[in-house]
């Protein structure tokens, strides 16, 4: 069996993997969705789909899990046809995993098997509470894989987010 399970990842972190190494377990492949795949360098979508892909394949590789696909999927904001979408894009799936109730529906409305991950430490496992602590200066690099900190590293993506934060007015 084939389950499904989608995120924006901006950016992979440890609750992300922990869902996504429960699921590998479970069944015999893993569909990863990239969502927003056309979103980059903005505040809440700082990373490019690619640099979200070696986040994801680089940590699961770390941990010798290699039942998944990715796949990288751009919005076309129009829900009624979403699913039509990603089905284009994806191979055949017998469960979608989501805690997006909008994803949810859309799923169930098409006839698929919805359930919900279990969620680990939603509070700090959190790409905003992750983004919020880069620019703070605070601590980060706990919250996510060690593969995660290298990519970011290596893209300065504190850098980028830090210059994305930064206006053009004066005080």
């Amino acid at each position: 069996m084939r389950a499904l399970y989608i995120g924006r990842f901006q950016p992979y972190h440890n609750g992300h993997h922990a869902v996504i190494k429960e699921i590998a377990s479970q069944f015999d492949e893993v569909v990863i969705v990239i969502g927003s795949a056309q979103k980059s360098h903005e505040l809440d979508d700082p990373f490019t789909a690619g640099e979200r892909y070696l986040m994801i394949s680089k940590s699961l590789r770390d941990d010798g899990i290699s039942n998944y696909y990715i796949v990288p999927v751009i919005d076309i904001n129009r829900n009624a046809v979403w699913v039509s979408h990603v089905e284009s894009l994806i191979p055949p799936v017998n469960v979608v995993f989501t805690n997006n109730a909008l994803v949810e529906r859309l799923f169930r409305e098409r006839g698929y098997e919805v359930r919900k991950p279990p969620l680990f430490n939603r509070h700090e496992y959190s790409g905003t509470e992750i983004r919020r602590r880069m620019l703070a200066g605070e601590a980060w690099e706990d919250l996510v894989p060690g593969a995660v900190v290298e990519v970011i590293k290596e893209i300065d993506g504190v850098g980028r987010l830090r210059d994305l934060a930064r206006t053009d007015t004066f005080k």
